[in-house]
């Protein structure tokens, strides 16, 4: 696993959350050249992995259930050292939690902020790898 994975504040991954993931996996593989990997999801679905030269360098999903209330978005995550801590500093100094820390199996814990600026962004501590 990457250290970006591991590393507090290190920017780790990039996600486009759509309602037409297939449109999207044709758009991007055709102008930007990326290759995809299916990989299914615990909770059901599919997750698209994107590829460049062969490194995972982001990934494709149907917009979640509990991401319904934000618009169609690239998502940037920070890793962070607890995401529940993190989260509530957030909010203390003025973000607005969009979407609660939850549980990715497999994956790990996520929360969705906008900053005071007006920014979105999600936090996430990843689940250890043996």
């Amino acid at each position: 696993m990457s250290d970006v994975f591991q590393t507090h504040g290190a920017f780790s991954w990039c996600e486009l959350q759509t309602d037409d993931d297939e449109k999207a996996k044709s758009f991007y593989s055709d102008v930007i050249g990326w290759e995809t990997e299916a990989m299914e999801m615990a909770e059901g679905g599919t997750y698209t992995v994107l590829k460049a030269g062969g490194e995972p360098v982001g990934g494709i999903l149907k917009r979640p259930p509990q991401m319904a209330n934000l618009p169609q978005r690239w998502a940037s995550y920070i890793t962070v050292d607890d995401v529940d801590d993190r989260a509530k500093k957030a909010a203390d100094a003025g973000a607005r939690v969009l979407a609660p820390p939850f549980d990715i199996p497999g994956v790990g814990r996520i929360a969705t902020l906008q900053d005071p600026m007006g920014a979105l962004i999600s936090f996430i501590t990843y689940e250890k790898k043996d």
